[in-house]
């Protein structure tokens, strides 16, 4: 039996990555907001742009608790053609269904993201992804994970834990990509399918600067 916690201090000791309980009635109950959500997104037929954007904001709830992100900005105003629609909602992300997440208040993106199908997002922690980065299909991002001890671990009833995930802006997650929790991937970073990523920092553009001044530098 999972102890008695308080709520508030145990939401805000998973969001700081600290160990905290999952199976308390507050964040099942959040977990299954967010299920009841993605599940209309993911059911729904062909969509628009647009209409991507409204779930992914949710606009049409009354209770701001009920939406999928904490993404408040207010969608602009249809535009004329489809191609015009592209333009003005770049800052939202475009989503190939399904995608699955826990939480989704954990998950902010940059502009002019795309997200292939089947990616499956556990936003213990702070999830981002950069503008312009594309994530293939089949990516999961893990921010949580357990103890290693199994008796701290004990099933349900245990303890969990989690860290932030943070991709750079203009970066290519391929297919079936695991990024694993604490994970930071800089700018422009191609990471290749089937890849189970720990750790990676490095910014591309940086490290294709290093090789011009390499190349740059005159002959001993």
């Amino acid at each position: 039996m999972v102890p008695k916690v308080d709520e508030a201090e145990n939401l805000a000791r998973m969001e700081r990555g600290e160990l905290y309980y999952a199976f308390t009635p507050q964040l099942i109950a959040e977990r299954q907001r967010c299920t009841r959500i993605l599940g209309r997104l993911n059911r729904a037929g062909d969509l628009s742009r647009r209409e991507i954007a409204e779930y992914w904001k949710d606009n049409n709830v009354v209770n701001l608790s009920d939406r999928l992100t904490k993404d408040d900005r207010p969608l602009p105003p249809p535009a004329a053609t489809d191609e015009e629609e592209d333009a003005v909602l770049h800052e939202y992300p475009w989503i190939e269904r399904p995608i699955r997440m826990d939480y989704g208040y954990n998950v902010a993106v940059g502009s002019n993201v795309f997200i292939n199908i089947n990616c499956t997002i556990i936003d213990t922690c702070k999830v981002y992804i950069g503008s312009r980065t594309l994530v293939g299909p089949n990516v999961s991002f893990f921010s949580g994970t357990h103890p290693l001890d199994p008796d701290l671990r004990n099933g349900t009833n245990g303890p969990e834990l989690g860290k932030p995930i943070t991709i750079g802006s203009d970066c290519w997650i391929a297919g079936n990509v695991i990024i694993l929790p604490g994970v930071t991937v800089g700018d422009g970073c191609t990471v290749g399918a089937g890849s189970v990523v720990t750790k990676i920092e490095r910014k591309f553009k940086a490290e294709q600067d290093a090789l011009k001044d390499k190349s740059a530098a005159p002959e001993s």
